[in-house]
């Protein structure tokens, strides 16, 4: 997959059968991929590295709406990711996915040692695609639209903090986490998030996120 600052996610080749891809990659790629741990890791990271998914999300990730709806689905149990930052706006990453059991450190061990020779192909791999690519426009303007979509979500009715507060929760952050991210007191977060969900007219994290869906 190749994630852009720019422009919305390139499917390059995946194993999915097509009811899981029909699911997951479409629904994925009308916009909630802005919510994904690893478009957010991807678009920050220019040199090539690998990490384990389950390392980078946040901390409440696996009791966010995202991920019951989308991540569960997939119905991986364990993900290697493995990213190279292809220019200033561009990262191409390769998920090594396990649906039976997570990976063992052995396994992980493996995986690490073949690590250039994963990177090389990559870079092979992508050359190949930028070159295609580059005949047909990105689609600029839909991404364009979801950030702005995600960035302005609430702003009729939220303040700023409020708006980063949502942002954060939106992405699986617990209150605590949202405290270290924004350097207040976790209390104040749990004021902050006691006054946006009555302002959007809404009670739970579920309703928060069905709100942001309906928005794109």
């Amino acid at each position: 997959m190749a994630f852009h600052k720019k422009a919305p996610p390139e499917v390059l080749h995946h194993s999915m059968d097509v009811a899981i891809a029909k699911h997951y990659l479409d629904r994925y790629l009308a916009g909630p991929y802005l919510l994904d741990p690893l478009y957010q890791l991807a678009i920050r990271t220019q040199k090539a590295t690998a990490c384990r998914f389950r390392d980078t999300i946040p901390d409440r990730f696996h009791s966010s709406e995202y991920y019951r709806q989308y991540c569960e689905r997939t119905h991986l149990r364990d993900e290697m990711d493995f990213l190279l930052g292809t220019n200033g706006d561009s990262t191409l990453v390769l998920v090594v996915g396990r649906f039976h059991k997570k990976y063992v450190k052995t396994e992980l061990e493996r995986m690490q040692s073949i690590e250039a020779v994963i990177f090389e192909s990559m870079r092979s791999i992508w050359e190949h695609w930028d070159n295609k690519a580059r005949r047909v426009e990105r689609k600029h303007d839909l991404h364009r639209r979801l950030t702005q979509c995600f960035d302005n979500f609430g702003d009729s009715k939220l303040t700023d903090r409020e708006r980063e507060i949502t942002q954060l929760l939106l992405r699986g952050h617990s209150a605590k986490s949202v405290a270290r991210e924004l350097r207040i007191a976790p209390g104040t977060v749990m004021v902050h998030k006691r006054n946006l969900f009555a302002k959007l007219g809404i009670t739970s994290q579920y309703e928060l996120f069905s709100l942001f869906i309906k928005e794109l």
